[in-house]
């Protein structure tokens, strides 16, 4: 009960921290301004950004089938590509606990072993999604350091002023998350001391082995290869997502002159953006990709907010619309056979 309670008050907390960065985001903007704006654009565009979208959700999905085939090779891509549709569609109301939902799924469907029993734990499902997600940081890490090479003219301001006030702003929640690995990591030699007793640390033991089995999935890949390819290919298309957005608005004066190197430079701050739980990232994309536009061409922050707010809500339109297919898929075509 505890635990429930605890979990719907940070639930609370991260929806109203998100409702709070929205209306700091949008309190600039001239409506009317707004409003023409979206009139001049041309959503054929935006159709393409959510298609390509849709793309990087099923490469997105094959990249991490490639981590769960030495445990179940039998693991389809329709479930894995399902598994991420639905985690993006609860993400969007409970930020995080779509990917608990989605290890879950492939658990769910997995094959069973000879003790009836999935042959993919939850537990290695588990390391694979932290596996997928650190890949992630680790494409932001290179990109940020292209950014910073080839459009330090343009970006260098953002990286010393935006970026880095929003850093040393959090830097007590980064001393925090340092002191909470540092926790785990005591946490963990405990257990492995007295893993020979059994019982209770017997379990919690089985339940670490197995996430390590899962985050070390990567170095048992077939074509490995393949891996780095989607991964390439998963964030040049988010490129294009961007740009689809850019040329999508270019018919408004202060866009018209957005090229493929803002693009790049406006997918970076989205992705920073992600580092805040809120539900959706609504409020904090916002906040962060309106600043970076006006940091990068002096754009006014409320006219910032237009390509922010088209950029954003396409997506969250592509992320419900998908994961609701995919749950009536499960739901309903599954449970007739």
């Amino acid at each position: 009960m505890k635990k429930k309670t605890a979990n719907i008050l940070s639930t609370i907390l991260w929806a109203v921290l998100a409702v709070v960065l929205l209306w700091l985001s949008m309190r600039s903007v001239d409506w009317k301004q707004f409003g023409d704006a979206l009139k001049e654009c041309r959503w054929e565009w935006v159709v393409l950004g959510m298609f390509l979208g849709l793309v990087v959700f099923w490469i997105r999905a094959l990249r991490w089938r490639m981590q769960i085939l030495p445990f179940d090779e039998k693991v389809s891509r329709m479930d894995c590509f399902n598994a991420y549709n639905i985690c993006m569609l609860v993400n969007l109301a409970l930020p995080r606990v779509g990917e608990v939902v989605r290890c879950g799924y492939v658990v769910k469907h997995s094959e069973k072993g000879e003790d009836g029993k999935p042959k993919l734990s939850f537990e290695k499902a588990l390391g694979t999604m932290v596996t997928d997600r650190l890949w992630d940081i680790v494409s932001i890490l290179v990109i940020a350091v292209l950014v910073a090479v080839f459009l330090w003219d343009r970006s260098g301001s953002f990286f010393k002023g935006d970026l880095s006030g929003a850093v040393a702003s959090k830097m007590g929640l980064m001393w925090i998350a340092v002191a909470a690995v540092v926790l785990l990591a005591l946490f963990v030699f405990v257990v492995w001391k007295l893993r020979g007793r059994g019982g209770l640390w017997g379990k919690i033991w089985g339940i670490i082995e197995g996430t390590k089995e899962g985050l070390l999935s990567c170095l048992h890949m077939r074509r490995g290869w393949l891996f780095i390819v989607y991964t390439v290919l998963i964030w040049v298309l988010y490129w294009l997502m961007c740009y689809s957005c850019v040329r999508a608005l270019d018919r408004v004066p202060e866009f018209a002159s957005l090229d493929l190197g803002d693009a790049l430079f406006l997918m970076f701050a989205g992705s920073v953006s992600s580092i805040i739980p809120v539900p959706g990232g609504f409020g904090a994309y916002h906040a962060v990709v309106a600043g970076a536009l006006t940091a990068l061409c002096g754009v006014p922050f409320g006219i910032a907010m237009i390509f922010a707010t088209v950029s954003h809500e396409s997506q969250a339109a592509l992320n419900a619309i998908a994961g609701l297919v995919s749950y009536g898929a499960e739901s309903f075509v599954r449970k007739k056979h």
